[in-house]
C-alpha cells in the first residue's frame, strides 16, 4: 500500500507578481504595486508581502476577478437562431458553446454579453475575464451594428423619433445611427452602444412594430465577413490588441499587454 506522499506531486510554486504578469494584467513591477495596495488576494486572503510564492493552482483574484494562467483565446461566432447565449441551459436547450468543438478549445470560455434566443449574428467568446468585464461595461462604449427586419414599413416620423432618442421604461435610449437598407422601409441598419436587455426589440415595440429578424452584423471593428452562420473564427493577437486599443484610455490601460 502506497502512502499519500508517494502518490502526490508537490505543487508547482510561482512568484505572485509573475503570476499576475503572466495573466496579462500588467508588468511585474506594476504587479508589486498592486500587491502592496492590497488589490490581490490568494485563496480568499489579501496578500501584501512582496516576493510571496503561491501554488500554481491557487485561486488568485484581482479586485474580485479570477486570474488564470491558461492561454487566453478569443472566438468570434456567427450565432444562428435557436441557441441560448449561456454556458449551459437548465431547460436543455442548445447553447452557443455547443458550436465550438472541444478539439479546438479545451479552455473554459464564455460569451461576452448576450444575444436573444432568436437573434443571430456576431458574438465574442473568451476566457479572458478582465477583457470580458470591461467590454460588457457601458463605459467601454463598444458599438454593435444590427440588421433589423420589421413586420411593417417604418414611417419617417418614427425614424426621426428613434434618432432623437426614445424614453423607455428604464430610461432614455439614443442610437448612434439609423438608416434604411437600400431604401426599404421594412429593413434598417442600426448602430448602438447601449447594452440594455432586448434594447433593439424594445425600441421598435415601443413604436408599435414587431421585429421579424434581428442580426448583429458588426461588433466593434469586427464584421461577419467570411464567417458563415453557425461557424466561428479564432481571433489573432493583433485583432485583440486592436480591440483593446479601441477602448477608452481609462479602460484599456488595464487591458493592453504589450508583447
Amino acid at each position: 500500500m502506497q502512502h499519500d506522499s508517494a502518490i502526490s506531486s508537490p505543487p508547482f510554486f510561482i512568484r505572485l507578481n509573475q503570476l499576475i504578469s503572466n495573466a496579462g494584467i500588467c508588468s511585474r513591477r506594476k504587479a508589486d504595486q498592486l500587491i502592496l495596495a492590497g488589490h490581490i488576494a490568494v485563496d480568499g486572503q489579501v496578500v501584501k508581502v512582496l516576493g510571496t510564492k503561491v501554488a500554481k493552482n491557487a485561486v488568485v483574484t484581482y479586485k474580485g476577478n479570477h486570474l488564470s494562467l491558461e492561454k487566453f483565446k478569443y472566438f468570434l461566432l456567427n450565432k444562428p437562431k435557436g441557441y441560448v447565449t449561456t454556458t449551459r441551459d437548465p431547460e436543455g436547450r442548445k447553447v452557443v458553446l455547443d458550436l465550438i468543438s472541444k478539439k479546438f478549445c479545451t479552455e473554459r470560455i464564455y460569451p461576452v454579453g448576450r444575444l436573444d434566443y432568436d437573434t443571430t449574428g456576431l458574438l465574442l467568446l473568451t476566457n479572458d475575464g478582465l477583457l470580458a468585464q470591461r467590454l460588457a461595461h457601458p463605459s467601454s462604449e463598444v458599438k454593435k451594428k444590427y440588421h433589423v427586419m420589421l413586420n411593417k414599413a417604418i414611417t419617417l416620423d418614427h425614424l426621426n423619433r428613434i434618432k432623437q432618442g426614445l424614453l423607455l421604461e428604464d430610461g432614455e435610449v439614443k442610437v448612434d445611427s439609423l438608416t434604411l437598407v437600400q431604401e426599404d422601409p421594412f429593413q434598417l441598419h442600426i448602430v448602438i452602444h447601449v447594452g440594455k436587455n432586448r434594447i433593439i426589440r424594445r425600441i421598435f415595440e415601443h413604436l408599435g412594430y414587431d421585429v421579424i429578424q434581428l442580426d448583429r452584423i458588426g461588433y466593434a471593428h469586427f464584421t461577419k465577413k467570411d464567417i458563415p452562420r453557425g461557424q466561428w473564427l479564432l481571433l489573432s493577437d493583433a485583432a485583440i490588441v486592436r480591440l483593446k486599443k479601441s477602448l477608452p484610455a481609462f479602460v484599456s490601460l488595464l487591458l493592453l499587454k504589450l508583447s
